[in-house]
């Protein structure tokens, strides 16, 4: 047997999607080497995240997508953990989990956990008593107002705000809308134009990995291709995704009862478990995760996890405080599900580790 690699971290100093907006907006030095070289000083740019598409994914189905097969690029690292809330806050942020504060998908916050895509709480509706602009306070765009072209039902969600602030929001609600969209905005002459696409990453989370993927990469390849066909000449399109995606299927492991009589809460994600201790268990927590689990996952405490760098070399105590006690993250195919995270165990694709397979996300540029 081949030994474990490890975790595979993300590059937040090059290569890793906090840097793409930074870079673009501001033609930074600091991209040269991994951001397409046609994309470094384009006057005009429209990125588009296809949420869900890992390099693997697509490096084993470019027969399927000719027109992103075409482009410039290479695999870059998605964050810590590789999940949408994370990866979205960090693109549109420009920086790390470990200072936006969204550190996962479901988080510890006020005694309640959050849902941070359904902006809820076990009570219901949560953008009252936990207000997104309080929540995550860092500018999205470097403080710029760009067109942020994204579906219709999030305009006015929670994440939405917290993530795309004092952005100029355009709804869209089919495929051909996005790319219309687009191409209008671009022709009025903006500089530069945010869309963002999810079907991907919906059909892999309900289909998994295997026929119905391969027709959404397909489609999403033609709205690519689309593009490039109909904006003005001279336009750079550069897509990039959030995190990709492995098969789970029904492979689910529930907690051993030695690792949950000690956990008093879970947070996270069915594939970057955050456990909490319960009081003066944190040290047993650590020891019995990793005699039940290790040999599925990796388990890391939250001194591990900060000191290595996995939310970046900063975590605040914002974020800090939102972290669980010992993290279960999933290193073979398996998910880690909980009663209170119901929805996860419908899921037959998923993300949240940092296997290769969902840490590693395309970044690819072209004319158009």
């Amino acid at each position: 047997m081949a030994p474990d690699p490890g975790p595979l971290l993300p590059e937040y100093g090059g290569a890793c999607v906090t840097n793409i907006v930074p870079a673009l907006l501001q033609h930074a030095a600091a991209g040269r080497g991994w951001l397409p070289d046609i994309a470094l000083d384009a006057d005009q740019v429209v990125l588009l995240v296809l949420d869900g598409l890992g390099w693997e994914q697509l490096q084993s189905r470019l027969d399927l997508a000719p027109t992103l097969r075409a482009m410039e690029g290479r695999a870059i690292t998605t964050v810590a953990p590789s999940t949408t809330a994370s990866a979205l806050t960090s693109i549109s942020t420009g920086v790390p989990p470990g200072e936006h504060g969204v550190v996962g998908y479901r988080i510890l916050t006020g005694g309640e956990v959050l849902n941070v895509l359904r902006w809820g709480t076990a009570v219901g509706d949560a953008r009252d008593r936990i207000p997104p602009s309080a929540f995550q306070r860092v500018p999205a765009f470097l403080g710029q107002r760009p067109p942020v072209i994204t579906r219709a039902e999030f305009v006015g969600s929670g994440f939405t705000a917290a993530h795309l602030a004092d952005t100029r929001l355009v709804p869209y609600r089919l495929a051909s809308t996005l790319v219309t969209e687009a191409v209008r905005l671009a022709r009025a002459g903006e500089p530069f134009v945010y869309a963002y696409y999810d079907g991907v990453d919906k059909v892999g989370h309900e289909y998994g990995l295997a026929d119905h993927y391969d027709a959404e990469l397909s489609a999403a390849d033609r709205i690519v291709a689309d593009l490039l066909e109909r904006l003005p000449t001279d336009t750079v399109v550069v897509v990039t995704a959030d995190h990709g995606q492995v098969h789970v299927g029904e492979r689910t492991i529930e907690l051993h009862p030695d690792v949950d009589a000690v956990t008093a809460r879970q947070s996270g994600e069915a594939r970057f478990r955050w456990l909490h201790a319960r009081p003066g268990t944190t040290a047993a927590l650590a020891e019995v995760a990793t005699g039940c689990h290790a040999d599925t996952a990796w388990i890391a405490t939250r001194e591990q996890v900060i000191d290595e760098g996995w939310f970046g070399a900063t975590v605040t105590d914002v974020a800090n405080d939102r972290l669980g006690d010992v993290a279960v993250v999933a290193r073979d195919d398996v998910a880690f599900v909980e009663p209170d995270d119901g929805r996860s165990i419908h899921l037959i694709g998923r993300h949240g580790s940092l296997t290769p397979a969902e840490m590693l996300v395309p970044l690819l540029a072209a004319v158009g």
